[in-house]
């Protein structure tokens, strides 16, 4: 309860950099880090990862040696990212624009997997699409990017920029959400 009361409030100083009133739900989790190859992956990237409910599952679920980059613009939410005390997780506090900047800073050739939940209908137009364009560009050539919005809005931008892109919806998400699936290869 007390998470849901801080994203709340968060959402009501900061509304127009925060994409939701609430963390998402365990479904949406689930659908959201069901695509990721736990075995293979040594670098996952989170964006927009707020106060932390699937960076958790995350790092529940990547091995030991995996690097998890966690971009989020909110310090508030930084510090809460931060308290999880996990030492895979490397929390930046800038937008998810610098990808390609802080992967070679850790000396990180590509992304196995990419996991956001930026919010996209509140970001600007040319905003959203430098995010994915960079987002293509530091994936793996197996590597998948899972996004989830509460609209459709995104789908033919995504079309655009990556080779395969599968939509899926879950319901149980306070609001329902679109969960879509996108790989360069």
């Amino acid at each position: 309860m007390k998470k849901k009361v801080e994203f709340l409030s968060e959402f009501l100083k900061k509304g127009r950099k925060v994409g939701s009133v609430t963390p998402s739900s365990r479904f949406l989790v689930k659908k959201m880090v069901d695509p990721i190859d736990w075995e293979h992956s040594n670098c996952i990237i989170e964006l927009g990862p707020g106060n932390g409910v699937i960076t958790r599952e995350i790092l529940k679920k990547m091995r030991k040696d995996g690097k998890l980059l966690a971009f989020e613009i909110n310090e508030s939410f930084c510090e809460d990212l931060r308290a999880i005390g996990d030492e895979r997780l490397i929390v930046i506090n800038d937008s998810a624009e610098k990808l390609a900047e802080y992967l070679e800073k850790y000396q990180i050739a590509k992304a196995d997997h990419v996991v956001s939940s930026l919010p996209f209908a509140i970001i600007p137009r040319e905003t959203e699409y430098s995010i994915m364009r960079a987002i293509a560009k530091v994936l793996s050539r197996k590597g998948v990017y899972t996004q989830f919005q509460y609209s459709l809005a995104s789908y033919r931008k995504l079309k655009g920029i990556f080779k395969s892109v599968k939509l899926n919806f879950t319901p149980y998400n306070i609001p329902p959400a679109f969960v879509f699936t996108c790989r360069n290869a």
